[in-house]
């Protein structure tokens, strides 16, 4: 009698790239703010001059580089809900460095992002080696690294903090031809993600986990490292978001920075395209969803409506996107598609 023959594990497609750079969801999203864009400069002629359109991308730039972050996050199956919290540590940091040390431009950032990489660490290898839910570790993290930024802050506002962030804020020196420079950040920082995503194996394999890590792990994909270095990517940003809010504001920093941030992050991430159960997401998309994101909040303010419909328009966005994520999952059983 014959042995049994073993039969290898088939290897996992690590989510199939579109052989086009833009899907038709990110077409859709370009629209909806283009017609946004429209209909607010018709509403409210301020709002297509240069004295709104540079703030507006200069506000919007935390929420998209964090989300960069939480592309790769989520993608995977997590999720990281305290980016808030990261960048509220991030920045009293930051400030009581420039503060009291006075250091320079790239050791400020550089602080920021060794602080922010450290603790997304923290949240890579507890959900990593923990196995718990990453919602609820990071919910839990949430807290925790509120409590630890509320005492560097030690119950004070920071005061005084000096202008050597300016190049990366709404002034004159924060921009070179009318573009904002936080913002030519984002787009070099999202390009590298696109390219990474989309044309390498190691980027692919975050899709792959998404969509079924025992498959990626039986195909050789370093599961718990690749998970790990997602939370680190989204700490490391998030502090370079932190430095950018700093830059923004006066010479002062109060304990509520942060707060709150993570919902629009999610949200930018979510109506962007990336499936909120994994395996699929879109670098392009989080940058037009965080757009849209900012643009509904600089309209609403424009135009004098309540600041609560901000958050009734742009929960009814994350609605349709997941709607129409949940749809496009049942029409294609069994099948993900990775994009970036």
């Amino acid at each position: 009698m014959s042995a049994p023959v073993l039969q290898r594990p088939a290897p996992v497609r690590a989510g199939r790239v579109l052989p086009f750079p833009v899907t038709g969801q990110e077409v859709v999203l370009l629209v909806v703010v283009a017609v946004l864009w429209v209909a607010l400069a018709a509403a409210t002629p301020a709002f297509a001059t240069e004295g709104s359109i540079v703030p507006l991308l200069v506000a919007m730039t935390p929420i998209a580089l964090i989300g960069i972050g939480m592309t790769v996050v989520i993608v995977t199956g997590g999720i990281d809900v305290s980016v808030g919290s990261i960048v509220m540590v991030c920045a009293v940091v930051v400030a009581k460095a420039l503060v009291g040390s006075g250091i320079g431009l790239p050791a400020a950032v550089g602080l920021g992002m060794v602080v922010g990489a450290a603790l997304g660490l923290v949240n890579g290898a507890l959900i990593a080696f923990g196995r718990v839910q990453a919602i609820i570790i990071t919910f839990g993290t949430l807290n925790l690294f509120r409590f630890a930024g509320l005492q560097v802050f030690g119950s004070a506002t920071v005061e005084g903090i000096p202008a050597t962030l300016a190049p990366f804020g709404r002034g004159d020196e924060g921009r070179t031809l009318g573009v904002p420079h936080s913002f030519v950040v984002l787009l070099v920082v999202a390009a590298l993600a696109w390219a990474y995503l989309r044309h390498t194996p190691g980027g692919r394999h975050f899709f792959a986990i998404g969509g079924d890590q025992d498959a990626a792990r039986l195909a050789g994909i370093r599961v718990r490292s690749r998970i790990v270095l997602g939370y680190v990517l989204t700490g490391l940003l998030a502090g370079v978001a932190a430095c950018f809010v700093i830059a923004q504001g006066t010479s002062s920093l109060a304990a509520s920075v942060g707060s709150g941030l993570e919902l629009s992050v999610i949200a930018a991430v979510v109506i962007g395209g990336t499936s909120i159960t994994g395996g699929r997401g879109s670098v392009l998309g989080t940058l037009l969803g965080a757009l849209l994101v900012q643009t509904v909040r600089t309209g609403v303010t424009q135009l004098g409506w309540p600041s609560q419909l901000s958050d009734l328009f742009v929960g009814v966005f994350i609605i349709v996107a997941v709607g129409a994520d949940l749809l496009r999952q049942r029409r294609r059983p069994g099948r993900r598609r990775g994009t970036t």
